[in-house]
């Protein structure tokens, strides 16, 4: 018998949305092959533009809307991730995995599949990852509208990734969940009526769930709606998010900066300075908004979210001057926005060739940093590129490229993804994939002193030392 909530899945195509496949048949803990090793899932969105699709590469850690990915957990000194994975070099059928690098071995698991999407290639149905307080290892993954429903898993025993249950079936897009001892569960994501309208909902347990409120649906001049895409944290006192506004309810004009935050676990809203807001969010100039990028003629790509030691928010994003890939629509402007007690400060990074390069935010008092894919690859605009460390000393104001990760790569490295948590070596993690044209995708891991592994391709044996590259 399946806990928690189920929704009845209404089975209708969203307009504009571009479905690649539909769900045929999964399965739970489905047995992994014996030499499966970490691949990763090669898609295109098939949306063709003169300078090639509008993304396509190795993406399996892809969303930037699929968080936490990554999970380093003291009690059991194993660095926990999710991704989406297939089979062989000629397939695209998604598989939804988890591993472990073991910090005291030094060795990486064979992977598990979690959930097997047969008949979908599409990592929109990615995981997220969550752990609660007991140990067990949440595997949150997205469904993609109401074409495709989205599931909870539970591993049956702490820090163990050999059998999973399944919890519930929903409907819900870019899961980010997100656990506090003193609440338990709290779950940000996403639902389609037409558009992408964001949710919540929360639990003790994870088994029983509250039903799902509606955090934000911005309605445009009194009668259109607009959608949005979100990025959240779950700092120490406070959990929030950082959203977007899609115009006309298109995705492609996605523009604008909002942020909303709750202390209590979504029974109450507050902007940064403490103002109440009232749920859901439907006005453009709501007190939530933080930059009206639409006057600067800018769309807005949401890369991350952090939180510091005094839970102040950070958001990194790109901005640029339209959808389509190209020259036409530089500059690809990596943006850093941030609250300083008083008033919101927003500092540019670098530059890009793509909207959908995407990396990730590491701050402390002293020093942050951003990894990220902003040098060019072999694949010019396309998503990805080659992997470096970007480091300010002065709280954002200037920036320096210290470090390069890869270089000299056969393939486009992209989404960048930070371990919740993260201690060294495994302090991020990625995929590559040639930019343009299907591919083989490894995946990889590094830490911010520069070290960088790749993680094996084919596996035998149960755990195996990564190769380490850098």
């Amino acid at each position: 018998m399946v806990l928690g909530k189920s929704l009845l899945m209404k089975m209708f195509f969203v307009g504009w949305v571009v479905i690649t496949s539909q769900i045929l048949s999964h399965s739970v803990g489905a047995q992994t092959p014996d030499d499966v090793g970490y691949r990763g899932i090669w898609f295109e969105l098939n949306q063709k533009l003169p300078y090639g699709d509008k993304y396509s590469g190795g993406l399996g850690t892809y969303t930037a809307k699929h968080m936490p990915t990554a999970i380093y957990v003291a009690e059991a000194e194993k660095t926990f991730f999710v991704y989406g994975g297939t089979t062989t070099d000629t397939s695209r059928h998604l598989l939804c995995m988890i591993g472990y690098y073991d910090h005291r071995s030094k060795r990486v698991a064979k992977p598990k599949v979690v959930y097997d999407k047969k008949g979908v290639d599409d990592p929109h149905d990615n995981p997220s990852l969550l752990i609660d307080s007991l140990g067990h290892l949440w595997i949150f993954v997205s469904g993609r509208g109401t074409v495709r429903p989205g599931f909870k898993f539970r591993s049956k025993s702490p820090y163990d990734i050999s059998d999973f249950e399944e919890i519930s079936e929903e409907e819900m897009t870019y899961p980010q969940p997100w656990y506090a001892q003193q609440y338990g569960f709290f779950h940000f994501f996403t639902k389609y009526s037409g558009i992408r309208e964001l949710y919540f909902e929360s639990s003790s347990d994870g088994l029983t769930w509250t039903d799902d409120t509606k955090l934000a649906g911005i309605i445009e001049d009194g009668a259109t709606k607009a959608g949005h895409y979100q990025i959240s944290g779950q700092g120490k006192g406070k959990t929030g998010t950082f959203f977007n506004r899609h115009r006309n309810g298109h995705p492609d004009s996605r523009t604008d900066l909002y942020y909303v935050e709750t202390s209590d676990f979504g029974q109450t809203w507050q902007t940064i300075d403490g103002e109440n807001l009232e749920i859901p969010i439907v006005d453009v100039r709501s007190k939530a908004q933080v930059i009206d990028y639409l006057a600067a003629g800018k769309n807005v790509y949401l890369k991350d979210m952090h939180f510091d030691d005094a839970d102040r928010p950070y958001a990194l994003y790109l901005i640029s001057n339209g959808h389509e890939p190209g020259p036409d629509n530089r500059p690809y402007q990596w943006m850093l926005t941030h609250w300083d007690d008083t008033k919101w400060i927003s500092q540019e990074i670098t530059h890009s060739d793509h909207n959908y390069d995407m990396g990730s935010l590491f701050v402390t008092d002293s020093l942050w940093q951003v990894v990220a894919p902003t040098t060019d690859g072999p694949q010019l605009w396309a998503a990805g590129g080659e992997v470096v460390v970007w480091n300010s000393t002065d709280r954002g104001k200037t920036w320096q490229e210290t470090l390069k990760l890869t270089s000299d790569s056969q393939y486009n490295h992209s989404y960048v993804r930070r371990v919740h948590n993260g201690r060294t070596p495994f302090q991020f993690f990625w995929a590559d994939g040639h930019g343009h044209d299907f591919s083989p995708s490894h995946l990889y891991f590094g830490s911010l002193d520069g070290r960088v592994w790749m993680l094996p391709y084919e596996m035998n044996t149960p755990e195996e030392l990564p190769k380490q590259l850098r």
